[in-house]
């Protein structure tokens, strides 16, 4: 092995051992903001955040087979089934800011149900990604549908972007909705007016 074949290994082997972490681009990024990374209230924030990130991010690591695997029943029911109200946080891909709010979901079993906590954690695996609110409703539709096969899906997101708040337009009482309706949710009027009027009720 020649010598400059050499040190190239023992350059790559360094880079591998000392990689840079999400909190170094941080302390590097604080300097940038013109502050000083060093000083008492900023010293331990770049771990900090790193903490914090990895958890917001912590859907990538997993996935809509693991959640609701043996979380689905066989059951003799079609009525809608309706879980409504469920909190989210997530954060906007185009500014890394939040956004937040609550998510409506329901469905028309076609024999076979999902646990209701585990619609509440399908929520949060998606949310918990760097998303847009739109794919957000419909990777939370498409998975329900994919699994246990209902006769349609319906999901309702509205949300406040901190994005839209904090800076741009600066509208602190915009809220956006999104949805997404498959199956007899697309279809049927009466399937979907009964979902959104199930919604809109707040004492339902």
């Amino acid at each position: 092995m020649n010598k400059p074949t050499e040190e190239i290994l023992l350059h790559e082997s360094l880079s591998l051992a000392k990689q840079e972490t999400i909190a170094d681009l941080v302390r590097r990024m604080i300097k940038l903001v013109g502050e000083d990374p060093e000083r008492e209230g900023l010293r331990k924030t770049p771990e900090r955040y790193e903490k914090a990130l990895k958890f917001l991010t912590s859907g990538y690591h997993q996935n809509a087979e693991n959640i609701l695997n043996g979380a689905t029943f066989s059951v003799c029911y079609d009525e809608m089934v309706v879980v409504k109200d469920i909190e989210f946080f997530s954060l906007c891909e185009h500014h890394l800011l939040p956004f937040f709010g609550k998510c409506h979901v329901a469905y028309l079993p076609n024999k076979r149900v999902i646990g209701l906590s585990k619609v509440a954690r399908l929520v949060n695996m998606f949310a918990r990604r760097l998303q847009i609110q739109e794919r957000l409703t419909s990777q939370i539709a498409k998975a329900i549908e994919e699994k246990i096969s209902p006769e349609g899906v319906g999901v309702i997101v509205e949300a406040r972007h901190l994005c839209m708040q904090m800076r741009g337009v600066e509208k602190q009482h915009g809220q956006a909705v999104t949805s997404a309706m498959l199956g007899s949710f697309r279809h049927n009027k009466q399937t979907r007016d009964e979902f959104l009027s199930l919604v809109r009720n707040q004492n339902a």
